[in-house]
C-alpha cells in the first residue's frame, strides 16, 4: 500500500533511533534564570535549531500546534486582532488561539494572490484598520498546496510590519521543504520573521515535537507559557534526540520529496479528462480537484485505496491532498500516478 495521506506518518529509521540510548537525560522543567531546562539533549536541540534559524533561542514544543499557539498567545491578550491567511493551518485547525472560550484573539483575515503568496498590501491595509500588532505567515502553506513564500515577499511584508510595529509569527511546519525549493536555507526565510514554528515531526522523520524559535526575552516568556499551558516535557532528551539526528541528517533529503511530488505531476498534468490538478508543483504537496469529475473525494479516495493507494478527503468535498515524504520512493510516486489516471480513465 502507499500511503500518500501526510508526512506525519515517517518513521524513524535505525540510526535515528539509536541516538536516544546514547542521550544524556535530565528534567527539562527544572529551568535555570534563562529558562534552560536540565536535559542537555533538550538544550542541544534548542541552541542548534536557533542556529539554523537564525535566532537567539529555541524551545522544544510537543507538537506544531502547541507551537503555534503559545507564540501567538505570548505576542497577543484576549481580545487582540490577528492577521491571519483565510484558510491557514493556524486558524482552520489550530482554534484554540480563536476560541470564544480559549484564546478569545479576534482573526482578521488576509488572501493569498494569484501567486499564492500574501499580497504586502493587503496586509498593510488590514494593519492600518485593524491595529493588529501581529501578522502571521505560512511557509509553505499547506492548504494552498505545498506553495511556498520568497524571500522577495517577505521583505516587502517585513517593512509593512516594521511600518506599523507589529509582530511576524511564522508557522514554517515545512519550512525546510520551502527553502528547498526556493534555493535558499531556514535562516533567509527566516530572518523576515520576528519567531518561527518548524515541525521535526513531518518531512524531517523524528517521531515527536516542534522548535519555537526567536529572541532570548520571547522565548523565556514562551517557556513560562508553556508551563502554564501544560507543555512542559520531563527527560525530553528521548525525543531531542532523533529531532537533532533529523536536523543533521535529513534536511538535504527533503529535495527528494519535491523531486517525487514532481514526477507525479507531471504524470498528471494534461492527461486527465476529468479530474483536476494544481498548477504547478513546489513542494512536497498535491492537491487534485474533483469539481469536474462527478465524484466526491470520500469514494474517489475509497475507490484509490482499493487499488493500493491511501489519499484523503482535504477540506472539502471534492479535493484530495498527496504528500510525499521520507519513505515514498520514486517507484511509489510513479504507480501513484498510474493509479490516479486509472480512477480518471474509469469515471
Amino acid at each position: 500500500m502507499i500511503d500518500l495521506r501526510s508526512d506525519t506518518l515517517t518513521m524513524p529509521d535505525l540510526p535515528m533511533l539509536e541516538t536516544i540510548l546514547a542521550a544524556k537525560l535530565g528534567d527539562d522543567g527544572r529551568t535555570d534564570s534563562r529558562g534552560r531546562g536540565e536535559d542537555a539533549t533538550v538544550n542541544r536541540l534548542e541552541d542548534l535549531s536557533a542556529e539554523i534559524t537564525g535566532k537567539e533561542a529555541a524551545v522544544f514544543m510537543p507538537t506544531g500546534t502547541f507551537a503555534n499557539s503559545t507564540a501567538i498567545m505570548t505576542c497577543c491578550h484576549a481580545g487582540d486582532k490577528v492577521l491571519v491567511e483565510e484558510e491557514q493551518h493556524i486558524l482552520l485547525t489550530e482554534k484554540f488561539v480563536f476560541e470564544k472560550d480559549y484564546g478569545r484573539l479576534i482573526p482578521v483575515c488576509y488572501r493569498l494572490d494569484h501567486k499564492h503568496m500574501p499580497d504586502p498590501e493587503e496586509i498593510d491595509r488590514l494593519l492600518s484598520e485593524s491595529g493588529s500588532k501581529l501578522v502571521c505567515l505560512e511557509n509553505s502553506h499547506n492548504s494552498a498546496g505545498g506553495y511556498c513564500i520568497d524571500c522577495s515577499t517577505l521583505e516587502k511584508i517585513r517593512k509593512v510590519a516594521d511600518k506599523h510595529g507589529a509582530w511576524i509569527h511564522m508557522d514554517g511546519a515545512r519550512l525546510f521543504h520551502a527553502a528547498a525549493y526556493l534555493d535558499t536555507t531556514a535562516s533567509q526565510l527566516c530572518q523576515y520573521a520576528d519567531s518561527v514554528m518548524f515541525c521535526v515531526s513531518k518531512g524531517l522523520g523524528a517521531p515527536i515535537g516542534s522548535l519555537l524559535c526567536s529572541t532570548e526575552d520571547f522565548c523565556k516568556k514562551a517557556r513560562e507559557n508553556r508551563k502554564l499551558f501544560g507543555g512542559v516535557m520531563r527527560q525530553a532528551g528521548v525525543a531531542a534526540a532523533p529531532a537533532i539526528y533529523a536536523l543533521e541528517n535529513n534536511i538535504e533529503r527533503l529535495r527528494e520529496d519535491i523531486e517525487n511530488a514532481s514526477v507525479i505531476y507531471d504524470m498528471l498534468k494534461g492527461k486527465m479528462k476529468k479530474i483536476g490538478i494544481q498548477e504547478e508543483v513546489q513542494t512536497n504537496i498535491i492537491m487534485l480537484d474533483l469539481s469536474k469529475a462527478g465524484i466526491y473525494a470520500e469514494e474517489f479516495c475509497e475507490i484509490a485505496e482499493k487499488k493500493g493507494l491511501l489519499m484523503r478527503p482535504f477540506r472539502s468535498l471534492v479535493k484530495v491532498r498527496m504528500v510525499l515524504y521520507k519513505g515514498i520512493t520514486r517507484q511509489d510516486a510513479v504507480r501513484a500516478a498510474e493509479i490516479v489516471l486509472e480512477i480518471d480513465r474509469s469515471l
